[in-house]
């Protein structure tokens, strides 16, 4: 039997330690809003598990309100931009097998040098997204 892949099919952590494997990933707005449907039940408590490879800056921002997101890079190196309420900004740069939390409620979005692939686990429910 062969392995899953995480860059093609997601996978959510849900209630009860439930791991679920999701359809293959489109990258459109509407697998996302899929995927809020099919987990709504979950909650808060529930998270997406993704990988993405980059080889361009994201041309938006993106915030959670419903919990932490754990960014981790895999290979190469990402700057994410994190935007407090209140006006506060951070920057945080990440090379291979390091990590940066994105809190609730921060609007972030990122720079990347080359080519880099990051391990997301995302708190979905309530994201919402604005220009770059």
């Amino acid at each position: 039997m062969a392995g899953i892949s995480i860059a093609r099919f997601p996978l959510h952590l849900g209630l009860g330690a439930a791991a679920v494997p999701q359809p293959e990933f489109t990258g459109a707005m509407d697998w996302y809003e899929a995927y809020s449907e099919r987990v709504c039940a979950d909650g808060a408590e529930g998270r997406l598990v993704t990988t993405h490879t980059f080889t361009e800056d994201w041309t938006s921002w993106e915030l959670h309100p419903a919990g932490d997101e754990v960014v981790l890079c895999l290979s190469g190196e990402i700057t994410l931009h994190q935007e407090f309420p209140g006006g506060d900004t951070h920057q945080i740069t990440l090379g291979a097998g390091e990590y940066a939390i994105n809190p609730p409620g921060v609007w972030h979005t990122a720079d990347v040098v080359g080519t880099a692939t990051t391990l997301f686990i995302t708190a979905g429910l309530g994201t919402t997204h604005r220009p770059r």
